[in-house]
């Protein structure tokens, strides 16, 4: 859980804005949309295999 102390006579719109930040920073949305589904390790790692195919192929074809 993440907490921003607010000072007194700080603006709410400030604190908004760290919050954000520090959301997008700890990557909490990132790991709460992990845990609302099931992944099998295969399924992850194909994933993660094809996607680093695509970088080097990305990779390839800026360099060529």
């Amino acid at each position: 859980m993440l907490r921003i102390p607010v000072k007194d006579g700080e603006n709410i719109e400030r604190a908004l804005k760290v919050y954000k930040r520090k959301f997008i920073q700890t990557q909490t949305k990132n790991r709460l949309q992990e845990n609302k589904q099931f992944t099998k390790p295969s399924v992850a790692k194909r994933a993660q295999v094809q996607k680093a195919q695509y970088v080097q192929k990305l990779r390839d074809a800026a360099n060529a």
